[in-house]
């Protein structure tokens, strides 16, 4: 089962926004989704494990 972790980052630091296993949902964030955001990443997880991770446009 693949995790999917989504963070918000802005000059103030990094937040967790998101934390499921939809990956259409996670994928589908965009910056102007939250307030004070500058940049979105996605990291994969499985089996505990760190897979992936990538910017969202």
């Amino acid at each position: 089962m693949k995790l999917y972790v989504i963070l918000s980052f802005n000059e103030d630091g990094m937040e967790n926004v998101y934390v499921g296993e939809d990956e259409e949902k996670a994928l589908s964030f965009k910056p102007s989704d939250f307030e004070h955001c500058d940049a979105l990443f996605v990291e994969v997880w499985e089996d505990g494990e760190k897979i992936d991770d990538y910017r969202l446009e």
